[in-house]
């Protein structure tokens, strides 16, 4: 364990420390745990006011009296455990769930140690965790049951902070302003946020998780560079000869709950997690109560630059909701049956993009163009498959050869065979990505939705039409896109079965959303994209039918 640089960069940030080459907890603080791990008989922890009391000696066992927490952080939990958590579930909480936090809190030291070791014999050695920076590209490793421990340090408020400043990290990552939020006069929302989590706790305690989860930061790099992707320029859009993916809209329905094998792309703030942890209840923070694993990126991920996006996989789903923001509501248990694949991540990808905030005029320029196109392609792209992308860009590979219709037929191939187009092939490593681009992610498409609008400021319509850009140019076979029934995209279907109809490529469409922008920008049209792009269309149809006749 001594001299491992990423335990060394992320012990300053959590409440363990390192003797020789064992971690262990200060043994006033192993104290106060097992005499909470004992039940509320002998612990006396029976109530929300005791329990953080108890919260309280732990930090001072821990030297974190001078760290203060949230302003009215006890009557938060004291309101929460004593009066909104009925007797029944109170009675639990303390009795069974709290002793098994504890006992979970004593094996961590055991868990990251068990950690850094199966890191060789499991997965990469450089997938250990530590402090992600900016500009750092790579992958983090952990086991359920490490981010459970990790999650019940953050309830217990056991994260020192005054080591995050200055650092580019999420804040908070304890839980003591989202209590603190909670009061008599607030919005229910904060109170169902909550109930999430601690439905979550419950269940690891009733059972304890045995899979993995995978945070991955991704990086387009500035400068040219043989190893990964770099941030594309106007001219490598506007000369792209890719075809445009498949395109289906859903008025109705959750990005959550699509059932095909997709990148779920969460809404996110550039710190990741957004106000999870504080009063926000919008899409990104709805997500982090369902799957709060997601959580746990916050302790070590640095706040996402222009060209970085994070994804995560393996996230299990522990809860059912009603609402949006102030309506938001936990309903319930929700019981998560997505497959795992080769590693023990379940099969949910999702990935964090951040987008211009209150862009206005700037989103029509080229340089807010090439910044939202260029996220959304760092999040879709798999670096993993850098070679074959280097090929296509260097005109070596013919994009002529893709095809992005979606085939359903994908799923029932046997394992060592997948379908592109009415050709079969084996998978890409068997076979040069130059022989019809086969890849290993071949069904997995893009979910996604009102991303950079709403709060936000975005144009819906421009936002659509640069996230279908990114999924195409990144390879991806499909596009479903969620339109939460925004009246502003009525006409989507309309607009995106004509270009498809037309064969239209990636420089096709980036082009006219060049031409549209300029016009946008230097104020000779006011009207949206489509409004703007519909009457070319048909006049275009009008062309068609002179030229036929």
């Amino acid at each position: 364990m001594e001299g491992r640089k990423d335990l060394g960069s992320i012990l300053p940030f959590i409440p363990l420390i390192q003797r020789s080459s064992a971690l262990l907890w200060p043994s006033p603080a192993e104290e106060a745990l097992k005499a909470l791990s004992l039940g509320p008989d002998l612990s006396r922890v029976d109530s929300g006011e005791v329990f953080f009391d108890a919260i309280l000696d732990l930090r001072d066992a821990l030297g974190l009296s001078d760290d203060a927490l949230a302003f009215k952080a006890a009557n938060g939990y004291a309101l929460f455990f004593d009066k909104l958590m009925s007797r029944m579930d109170s009675r639990m909480w303390f009795g069974e769930v709290v002793p098994e936090l504890a006992r979970l809190l004593l094996r961590l030291p055991s868990l990251l140690e068990t950690h850094y070791q199966d890191l060789v014999e499991k997965f990469e050695e450089q997938s250990g965790l530590r402090i992600m920076g900016q500009q750092e590209s790579g992958i983090v490793f952990l086991s359920q049951e490490l981010i459970a421990a990790l999650l019940t340090c953050s309830l217990f408020c056991l994260f020192p902070m005054r080591a995050r400043h200055g650092k580019d990290l999420p804040s908070p990552i304890n839980f003591d302003y989202l209590f603190a939020a909670l009061h008599a006069n607030t919005k229910q929302s904060q109170e169902q946020k909550i109930r999430c989590l601690i439905h979550y706790f419950e269940r690891v305690c009733l059972r304890m998780p045995t899979g993995y989860v995978s945070f991955e930061r991704k990086v387009l790099s500035v400068e040219p560079r043989s190893d990964c992707i770099t941030y594309p320029k106007d001219v490598f859009w506007r000369n792209s000869s890719v075809p445009l993916c498949s395109f289906e809209v859903f008025p109705e329905g959750f990005i959550e709950d699509q059932n095909h094998e997709a990148l779920e792309v969460d809404f996110a703030n550039e710190f990741l997690g957004g106000g999870a942890l504080v009063r926000g209840c919008v899409q990104e923070e709805i997500r982090f109560m369902i799957n709060p694993e997601l959580i746990a990126g916050m302790l070590f991920m640095a706040s996402m630059e222009g060209n970085e996006a994070i994804e995560i996989v393996g996230a299990e789903r522990f809860s059912s909701y009603i609402g949006y923001g102030f309506s938001f509501r936990f309903v319930g248990d929700f019981l998560d049956q997505k497959p795992s694949d080769l590693m023990g991540r379940r099969k949910t990808r999702i990935v964090a993009i951040d987008a211009l905030d209150d862009p206005r005029l700037r989103q029509y320029t080229v340089e807010g163009l090439l910044r939202e196109t260029n996220k959304a392609f760092c999040g879709f792209s798999d670096q993993s498959n850098y070679q074959c992308y280097h090929k296509i860009f260097q005109g070596i590979g013919s994009p002529k050869n893709l095809s992005h219709q979606y085939n359903r037929e994908v799923h029932n191939q046997p394992p060592n065979i997948v379908t592109v187009g009415i050709s079969t092939s084996t998978r890409p490593e068997e076979t040069d990505c130059t022989n019809n681009i086969v890849y290993e992610y071949l069904d997995i498409g893009i979910a996604t939705g009102n991303w950079g609008c709403g709060a936000f400021g975005g144009d819906p319509e421009i936002k659509s039409m640069i996230q279908w850009l990114a999924a195409s140019q990144a390879l991806r076979p499909f596009i479903h896109y969620y339109t939460f029934g925004d009246a502003a995209l009525q006409r989507l279907e309309q607009v995106t079965r004509w270009i498809l109809l037309h064969g239209w490529t990636v420089g096709d469409l980036w082009s006219i959303l060049m031409e549209y922008s300029a016009q946008r920008l230097n104020r000779e049209i006011n009207i949206g994209f489509f409004s703007w792009l519909l009457p070319r269309l048909n006049h275009s149809i009008e062309d068609s039918s002179y030229m036929s006749e």
